[in-house]
C-alpha cells in the first residue's frame, strides 16, 4: 500500500486518521506542523501527504508553497484536509499545487480514506 504523511496539529484527529490509514494497510508517519511535515517529506518520501491548513509553527498554506518550490519534494501529491470551508481557501491551495481540498467535517474518516485513493503516486 501507500506511504502516507499526515500533517495535523490536533492530536485526537492525528491519532484517529493515523489509525484509520494504518488499518487500511498504509504505512503512516505523522507531523504536527508544516515545518515537521516538510522535513518528513524529504526523509520519509511519502506517496501522499494529507495536510491541515491551520497549524502552529508553519501553517499548511506556507508548507504547501515551500513543498512545491522544492525540487526534491515538489512531485509528492498533497491533499488538504481542513475545516476551513471557504471556496477561496480551496481555490488558493489548488492554485498552489494541492491535488484536492477536503473539508473534514463533511466526511467520515472512512470516506476521507476512500476520497484520497486516487491521489496516491
Amino acid at each position: 500500500m501507500a506511504k502516507i504523511l499526515l500533517v495535523e496539529d490536533d492530536k485526537i484527529l492525528l491519532k484517529m486518521y493515523n489509525t484509520k490509514f494504518t488499518n487500511s494497510g498504509h504505512e503512516v508517519q505523522t507531523a504536527e506542523n508544516g515545518q515537521e511535515g516538510l522535513a518528513l517529506m524529504k526523509s520519509f518520501k511519502p506517496n501522499l501527504v494529507v495536510m491541515d491548513l491551520m497549524m502552529p509553527v508553519m501553517d499548511g498554506f506556507t508548507a504547501l508553497i515551500k513543498a512545491k518550490a522544492d525540487p526534491e519534494i515538489k512531485d509528492i501529491p498533497i491533499v488538504i484536509l481542513s475545516n476551513l470551508s471557504q471556496a477561496k481557501d480551496a481555490e488558493e491551495t489548488v492554485k498552489n499545487g494541492a491535488k484536492a481540498f477536503i473539508v473534514k467535517s463533511n466526511l467520515t474518516p472512512s470516506e476521507v480514506v476512500e476520497k484520497i485513493k486516487p491521489y496516491f503516486a
